[in-house]
């Protein structure tokens, strides 16, 4: 599934061509994604100039001058093209959103997951991101913060940074990373973790994140960035997906368990 990497990286390769952008037709080949895309978006939002593309947690905010917005959701395999407004459709392109400079957003699902709302209250306070911790690079997102949350929980801390209600975009991939850069065992009870570990945690999250970010995401199996090229992160996994590889921090074999039904690769000499 895209994360958080990954939907910044759209957001950034998108928001050049449709900031400013008037929305000059709207085309919905399969309504049926997540949830049923309304019936009424191209009569909505036709017309309409798009005036800022922004991201909350895994979902990008395409902010329009109509007071509406559409909420979209990439889903497990879905992702988001800019392609020119003549190139014919393929298979599971299911939305186009054709702009008046020419070009096209498209929007690729195979799986059907992804979703598209349109919303005319404060993008904020709509049900799918009300409820959402803190995004990981805010101001507020810091070992203390961490570790208060985390005050007696036997959670392992592993599903404790995953949970978005604690802080938002650190999927399986991301988690493992930062983990191990912390040198912290996935399987540890949140509520044992020091503030100290708990400092450095929060900065190998943050790192970790940027990084990925500024590869293009982590390409495993249908991840594209929007002009279709994949993500490079993956080039630099130090523990995801490297159980029985030796660890590049002590020279020990990484082991691979599963953790709350994840895949969890961990080193037992650095992770404790």
């Amino acid at each position: 599934m895209p994360e958080l990497p990954e939907v910044e990286t759209t957001r950034r390769g998108l928001a050049p061509y449709c900031v400013g952008a008037l929305i000059d037709r709207v085309i919905v080949r399969e309504s049926r994604l997540r949830w049923p895309v309304p019936a009424a978006l191209s009569d909505r939002i036709t017309g309409a100039q798009v005036q800022s593309l922004d991201r909350r947690a895994k979902y990008l905010i395409m902010r329009l001058d109509s007071d509406n917005a559409l909420l979209i959701h990439l889903g497990m395999s879905g992702y988001i093209r800019v392609v020119p407004r003549a190139t014919p459709p393929q298979k599971h392109d299911h939305i186009d959103l054709v702009f008046s400079n020419d070009r096209c957003l498209r929007f690729h699902d195979p799986r059907r997951f992804g979703s598209v709302h349109l919303i005319d209250e404060p993008a904020e306070s709509h049900a799918l991101l009300s409820k959402l911790g803190p995004e990981p690079f805010d101001d507020r997102f810091d070992g203390a913060y961490l570790y208060a949350i985390a005050d007696k929980r036997r959670l392992a801390v592993k599903s404790f940074i995953m949970d978005s209600h604690i802080v938002v975009g650190v999927g399986n991939i991301y988690a493992t990373e930062a983990l191990h850069r912390a040198g912290i065992h996935p399987g540890r009870s949140a509520g044992r973790v020091s503030q100290r570990r708990y400092d450095r945690l929060a900065a190998s999250i943050q790192a970790v994140l940027s990084e990925a970010i500024e590869a293009g995401g982590t390409t495993l199996r249908d991840f594209a960035r929007s002009d279709g090229q994949p993500g490079y992160f993956q080039q630099s996994l130090d523990a995801y997906g490297r159980g029985g590889t030796t660890c590049p921090r002590c020279g020990r074999t990484m082991r691979s368990t599963r953790l709350a039904q994840r895949a969890t690769v961990y080193c037992p000499g650095c992770q404790r």
